[in-house]
């Protein structure tokens, strides 16, 4: 197991329960508690892979504005085109990695910093659906 290092104290993060968190177990987590920066672990890793990097407060909030963002694209995809999750989430971050200039294999929300949250959230923001 490799160990998981925070971006904002430079110290090792701990593998802790996410109960530690929520209150109740969603499984595995990555913590460093005095930045209260977390991120979650890959279900079923042996190796507890992190699903993208350690995330303060500030972060979370940009990371769930810019999946607010985001998400209603793919999802409007899968309705619209009857294909499955995975391919029209696939197919959203294809597209959002072109139109940030970087590869698909680099993009993905969860990598993100808050720059790059708030640039999803301008390019999604023409695709948005707005309600009456």
């Amino acid at each position: 197991m490799r160990p998981v290092t925070c971006p904002y104290c430079g110290k090792e993060a701990a593998l802790t329960d996410s109960k530690e968190i929520y209150g109740i177990s969603y499984g595995m987590i990555w913590l460093c508690r005095p930045c209260d920066a977390y991120v979650g672990v890959h279900a079923n890793s042996k190796k507890h892979k992190p699903l993208g990097r350690l995330a303060n407060r500030e972060l979370r909030e940009w990371k769930k504005r810019a999946h607010a963002a985001f998400d209603p694209l793919w999802r409007r995809k899968m309705q619209r085109d009857g294909v499955k999750k995975h391919e029209a989430r696939g197919a959203g971050y294809a597209w959002l990695a072109k139109q940030l200039g970087i590869s698909k294999a680099h993009c993905h929300i969860g990598m993100f910093d808050v720059e790059m949250c708030k640039r999803v959230i301008e390019i999604c923001r023409p695709y948005s659906v707005s309600t009456p």
